[in-house]
């Protein structure tokens, strides 16, 4: 899957470790390698498996987040243009294969 960033600052974390470790912490800065590499690897969104993946609702409908660590997700969202959809307009996320990274943190706060 190809993967974009929101800013630059997030493309920073998320391509330097010692820039994810300073900003987030080791243990979360291990957990976030690791699941940009199940990204990575991944063929769609709907092959992910780690991390718990889980759509968001709300104000971050149309949102996809993975757990990293202690609260602390990687939230993403499709990149594709257009952006895959069902029937009744929803995301399908078995045909998103480009996803912008939008924030790294607790959506909870």
């Amino acid at each position: 899957m190809e993967i974009r960033f929101k800013d630059a600052r997030l493309r920073e974390i998320c391509e330097r470790q010692a820039v994810a470790t300073r900003t987030l912490g080791d243990a979360v800065a291990r957990k976030l390698r690791a699941r940009l590499a199940d990204l990575c690897a991944a063929s769609t969104v709907a092959d992910l498996t780690a991390g718990r993946p889980h759509q968001l609702k709300r104000d971050r409908a149309g949102q996809f987040a993975l757990d990293l660590r202690g609260g602390v997700r990687l939230v993403f969202e499709p990149a594709n243009d257009p952006v895959p959809r069902r029937k009744d307009h929803t995301i399908d996320w078995a045909a998103v294969t480009i996803v912008s990274i939008e924030t790294i943190g607790g959506y909870h706060d």
